[in-house]
This record gives structure tokens, sequence and C-alpha cells, in this order.
């Protein structure tokens, strides 16, 4: 599966037995018309858009219902599923709702997808798991580094299958990238360029009337009010068919996201520990730019290395470089290169950045993970502290100092300042 071209994949692959007759080798990984995985889908915005279109492309699989808060976004997916039954001549009901909480509470839905904004990942991936629920969650995979330590705990003790959307480590190129930095290829990894963006701004957006049919406190959830704005919830229309014309801005605010840090650091920063073979564990400290010469946010580990949100070429790529002794390589989205032509893949798959959100090969993992009740590629402690580790670099800028952590204990050390960050208490009554 590792060396499937994606782009052959979705080209190749159809629906039902079609399908198996097309890859004979899914067969060997328990994929059978016969045999359906029923997802349900909570948030139903722009990412969940590109996650159906990949999760319909793989046979055995079903896409039974979905909630969203905004009455347009479930007519939408409500459509858009009937119209892939349809061509498939798969006669099957669709169930909306807007509360999350009727999809956990049915019995004929197997799994669910978590595309909400990033403060109600661990509400609804808490309740998923009481519920049995198996989850492919969105990246980061919550808004806190608490809210990870209880979603990890919970996910172990209800024994569900968990998968974090990190679709980077389903791509050959990091996947190649990485193997030439752990065989020592480039010699001994002396640093980690990890480049990501910036943090969060302070959320600065005039408030605007509330649309019809989208209930703003219950998006708003366990947050703090913030007024009603439609960066925070992209507009769509039906008639005639208008998708999100941008990615939802409340990423890129303190008061509803991580900035780039958080959003970009899920995918970087995750390959940058994956290189270090940190993916367990994470940075010792974490210093922001302008502490004393720093120049960009770095993370130093046990070990002295460190990775850096710095750009390795003039674009200002968002990808990695590794640089080892003797040479380097630099992986991003679609994009290869080293200081050797030996250190490359012997045939480069470039992926289709139109499709990079609905990856195949990554969702396809996640339902074989379903199957075999074995651990997916991102497993929930490998979301957890890649999310920490993002977290903590948005923690260090705001202290505008250098902030000490222990990975073992997942806690700062002797820092209470610091400490205050470790969760963001939940408001209009929900508790964690």
């Amino acid at each position: 599966m590792k060396n499937l071209s994606r782009r052959r994949f979705i080209q190749t692959t159809a629906a039902g037995t079609a399908a198996l007759v097309a890859f004979p080798w899914l067969k060997s990984f328990g994929y059978s018309p016969n045999n359906t995985i029923r997802m349900g889908f909570i948030g139903l915005g722009q990412q969940t858009n590109n996650l159906i279109d990949g999760f319909n492309k793989i046979p055995g699989v079903q896409i039974v219902a979905g909630a969203d808060v905004y009455d347009i976004k479930r007519l939408r997916f409500e459509n858009r599923v009937k119209a892939f039954n349809q061509a498939k001549k798969v006669k099957e009901e669709v169930f909306i709702c807007k509360d999350y909480r009727e999809i956990l509470d049915r019995k004929d839905v197997d799994a669910v997808v978590i595309a909400t904004p990033d403060h109600w990942h661990a509400l609804i991936a808490l309740d998923a798991c009481s519920a049995g629920k198996d989850i492919y969650q969105e990246k980061p995979i919550t808004f806190t580094i608490k809210e990870g330590i209880k979603v990890a705990e919970a996910v172990r003790k209800n024994h569900v299958i968990f998968a974090t959307g990190s679709q980077q480590r389903s791509d050959s190129n990091y996947q190649h990238a990485v193997n030439m930095v752990h065989r020592e290829a480039i010699g001994q990894l002396r640093k980690v360029y990890a480049y990501v963006g910036p943090g969060p701004d302070p959320l600065d957006l005039p408030e605007e009337t509330v649309p019809a049919g989208l209930d703003w406190q219950q998006w708003l959830g366990p947050l703090k009010k913030v007024p009603y704005h439609p960066y925070l919830n992209p507009p769509i229309t039906l008639n005639p068919p208008r998708n999100e014309t941008y990615w939802a801005k409340w990423r890129y605010y303190k008061e509803t996201g991580g900035g780039f840090t958080c959003d970009w650091g899920a995918h970087n920063f995750d390959i940058g520990q994956w290189g270090l073979k940190k993916d367990h564990s994470g940075p010792v400290k974490i210093i922001p730019p302008g502490y004393q010469g720093t120049q960009y946010l770095t993370f130093v580990y046990d070990n002295g290395l460190e990775m850096i949100n710095q750009p390795y070429d003039d674009k200002k790529t968002l990808g990695i470089k590794f640089w080892g002794s003797d040479g380097w390589i630099e992986v991003s989205r679609g994009s290869i290169a080293a200081s050797d032509q030996a250190l490359l893949p012997s045939s480069e798959e470039v992926a289709d950045a139109g499709k990079y959100e609905g990856s195949p090969l990554h969702i396809i993992n996640f339902i074989e993970s379903v199957k075999s009740r074995r651990d997916p590629i991102v497993p929930v402690e490998i979301g957890h502290r890649t999310a920490t580790t993002s977290i903590l670099g948005n923690i260090a800028l705001e202290l505008k100092r250098p902030v000490r952590w222990s990975p073992e204990a997942q806690y700062f050390i002797n820092d209470p300042e610091a400490a205050q960050f470790f969760h963001r208490e939940y408001e209009n009554g929900y508790v964690l």
C-alpha cells in the first residue's frame, strides 16, 4: 500500500465489487460490500466535504449520518451523500441532526469522523469513546494539553480505534525522507527545520448578524463568548451551489484556535518529531523568537537536537528539512529534494495538491485499523504529543520567554505561570 500511487488509486478505484475487481489486494484487508463500516460525520464544513469524497471511494464503507449546528451545512451533507448513494445504486437513508450525541446514540453507526473546530474535539471524542465508536479525528486532536491526556486515556480505556488526520504520515515522500534520516543516510542528524508559520493573533473581528439556521451558542460550546463573524463559519449556498471559498479563520485567533503553530504544526512538527524519534516524547525547552537573539521558535530536545520553525527556502515553503553531518533532505507536499540524488526515491510520487485533504491512503489506513483492531499509522498518543508540542510553542510565544517541559510527567517544570495554559477553563456549563 505504501508504494501505491495516490493518483492511480483515485483514478481507478470504484465503488463496491468493481473496486475489488480493480484491486484484488483490498480483499486481504477485509474490504467487502457485505462487510460494511457505517460512518457518521460530526462537523460538516469544508474538511468534511473533502473527507466524504475519500471515504466514498473505499469499498465496504457507508456514510449514514451527519451532525452540524448550521442547518444549511446539514442539508448540503444530506444532498451530497444521497447523490453518492444514488450513483452507487445504494438504497440508504441519511440521518442528519444538530446535536452530535444523537449520532453517538445510534446502534447503526460504527465509527465517527470529528471535523469540528478544535475547541469541540475533546468533548466529542470523550463522548464517542464512552459510546464505543471508533474515531477519525481532525488535527490538532485537542485544544489544550490536558484535553489530549484525557482523550488518550479514554481511547485506551474504551478500546476504540483512534486515528489522527495527519495525512503526511501516509505520503510516500515523507515516509522516504524520515526513513533516510533514521538510516543515517544523511549522517548523524544535526537539526531540523520544520516551518509552519506564525502563532495566533488576538481576535479583532467586528460582530455581524448571525445567519438564520446557525446556532452560534452551540458553535461556541465551551468557549468564552466571541462575536459571530463569517470568517469563523464561512457562508455557503445550495441554490446555486456555492461551497466555502476560504478555510474558516477561527484557527488563526487566540480565542478560538492555535494559529499556524497548531494548524500546520500538527503536520510539520509531527514529521519533525518522527524524524527525531520523539513520537512518544517531546521537547524539554521551548524558546520563542526574540529571546536573547533567538530568531525563530525553537524546540530543544533532551539529546540537544533542535527543531526550528524556520523556512528553508525563499518561498517559505511549509515543509521540513533534515540537516545531517553528511547531507540534507527536505520534503513538502508534492516535493522532495536532497543534497545528493542518491538520497531521493527511485520514482518520486507527487501528490495531487487539490485532493490531498481527502487522502485515500490515510483514510484507508483508518478503515484497515477498524477492521483489524490494530493501531493506525497515527494513533492517539502520537497525535497528542504533536499537539502538545504545538501548544507549547504558543505558550512560549505568549510568555515571550523559554518554557521548560517534562515529557515524562507531561507538565511544566517549576513554572506556575506557564501551568495556567495547561488547560482553558470551560464556559457555559461544560466540564472536561
